[in-house]
């Protein structure tokens, strides 16, 4: 099945059978019916602690990773690539227990996007989430940065 033929809710199902995500303890809980929206569910586990006995960084790095980009992907549609081009996670506080984060990507941040590619111009912008853990209290900051181009007439 392509990736842009899924729904939300098959793509959730779809990732979490993803071993990269099932080993790491992640879990996709929502993705929205608009592809404005995904939360993600860390579950500290033997897999993915540390010496410290904390979450591995990796985890938390992982549970971020493709979404801003699916996001973005999905709304816009076919006619354009792109890509999870850079990122930094900033680590506030040891992550135990049960870890979340939401990405969110609003229907008019991708009407801007396709405004600031029609002419065939590249499209790079910085994309905050935090993960929390059960109490609400900050475990780390991450910016995900999203490269977006219309695709070229032989690219589609």
């Amino acid at each position: 099945m392509a990736l842009m033929t899924a729904t939300p809710a098959r793509l959730r199902r779809l990732m979490n059978l993803w071993p990269t995500f099932r080993c790491a303890g992640i879990r996709v809980v929502h993705i929205a019916d608009d592809w404005s929206s995904a939360t993600v569910r860390l579950k500290l586990g033997v897999l993915n602690r540390n010496a410290f006995g904390t979450a591995f960084g990796g985890s938390l790095s992982a549970m971020t990773d493709p979404f801003f980009a699916l996001l973005a992907l999905h709304q816009l549609g076919r006619g354009y690539i792109v890509w999870d081009k850079a990122a930094e996670i900033e680590f506030v506080s040891p992550g135990r227990g049960t870890l979340t984060s939401t990405m969110t990507l609003p229907p008019e941040e991708a009407e801007q996007i396709r405004a600031a590619t029609k002419n065939g111009d590249k499209f790079l912008k910085w994309y905050d989430t935090t993960i929390v853990d059960a109490d609400g209290r900050l475990v780390a900051r991450v910016r995900r940065q999203v490269y977006v181009r219309r695709r070229k007439r032989a690219d589609a």
